[in-house]
């Protein structure tokens, strides 16, 4: 199984797929599969990147155009 999230990188912008009340999350680091995101309605969250698998934003606005 692929580990999509060891390609998130700090700046860039998620989504928790199980969490879409959350709203769009700038990634602030990710060491060793623990991924701390601060998500604009739920603030910083870490998560276990073992046990989720967040969506990438893939799109060329900054992230305070986003939300």
């Amino acid at each position: 199984m692929t580990d999509l999230n060891a390609i998130l990188e700090p700046g860039m912008l998620v989504t928790h797929p199980g969490q879409p009340d959350w709203g769009i999350g700038q990634v602030q680091s990710n060491i060793g599969g623990r991924i701390t995101v601060n998500f604009r309605e739920a603030g910083k969250v870490v998560l276990d990147g073992r046990t989720i698998a967040l969506e990438p934003i893939f799109e060329d606005q900054p992230w305070d155009d986003k939300v």
